[in-house]
């Protein structure tokens, strides 16, 4: 149970942290704008939300998200589990048998982040400027695919235990020759959905999976291997996108190419 020191503690931590941002706004629009600020109450009540809706939202993490992936990680990668589906219980396990982890990643990495509220804003907002070309389900689904999958094999990675380096390395070359033959309409948004990922709903939950994980396969180091989850979850969606910006834009090649030849 939430105790009331636990919640004020969280609680004036939170107003701390808001502080130096509504010092900021403030002091442009005092200092520099030299303009009242409109609706001072209301602005003063939005702060009061946000502050509120911080606290409750640390507090969550803290008592709901976090122990939910780490225990979650800990029950998939448990030996009694995994030999159960083993015949031969007398031989060692290998990466394959972690296969329950990795769809386990790929669907809270999907879910997460089709839930994300930044990418949702990004996504209608992209929508808006580019006049429908971008669709919003589209963007949506096309990050949440590059997120399930980058997590996925950043989980293989904890439990065969490879350097993080080459991954990352390998996943920006592709970006680049993506970025080569991409539509240049695309490129600029493939590489912020990389950022859109990493927020609020999606950050706790693979950070404790990883966590969770590092802490469970035999031969981990929680500080080595647990983190890095995040680099694949901001770095596969942009190739992703440009991968869905490029089928899109072969289809649609495609169906013109066709429509002349009906023509002719």
């Amino acid at each position: 149970m939430i105790n009331l020191s636990q919640f004020t503690d969280t609680f004036i931590g939170t107003v701390v942290d808001v502080i130096p941002i509504a010092t900021i706004i403030f002091g442009f629009q005092i200092a520099v704008l030299r303009k009242p600020i409109a609706n001072l109450a209301t602005v003063i009540l939005g702060f009061f939300y946000v502050i509120l809706g911080l606290s409750l939202f640390l507090l969550g993490l803290e008592l709901a998200l976090f122990p939910l992936g780490e225990t979650m990680a800990k029950q998939l990668t448990a030996p009694e589990f995994l030999y159960s589906f083993k015949d031969d219980i007398t031989t060692s396990l290998s990466w394959i048998d972690y296969y329950w982890i990795y769809l386990f990643a790929f669907a809270i990495g999907f879910s997460t982040t089709i839930a994300e509220p930044s990418l949702i804003a990004v996504a209608i907002k992209a929508n808006q400027v580019s006049a429908g070309a971008i669709r919003v389900n589209g963007l949506r689904v096309a990050v949440a695919l590059g997120v399930a999958f980058g997590i996925s094999l950043g989980s293989y990675r904890i439990v065969v235990g490879d350097p993080i380096h080459y991954y990352i390395m390998g996943g920006y070359l592709v970006v680049i020759i993506q970025t080569h033959f991409a539509p240049k309409l695309i490129i600029p948004l493939a590489y912020d959905s990389g950022g859109v990922t990493t927020s609020t709903v999606t950050v706790p939950l693979v950070t404790a999976l990883g966590l969770g994980l590092a802490s469970t396969v035999p031969g981990r180091n929680p500080v080595i291997d647990g983190f890095g989850l995040i680099a694949f979850a901001s770095l596969f969606p942009i190739i992703s996108v440009m991968a869905y910006a490029q089928i899109t834009q072969w289809l649609n090649s495609k169906a013109d190419s066709k429509e002349k030849d009906n023509a002719l």
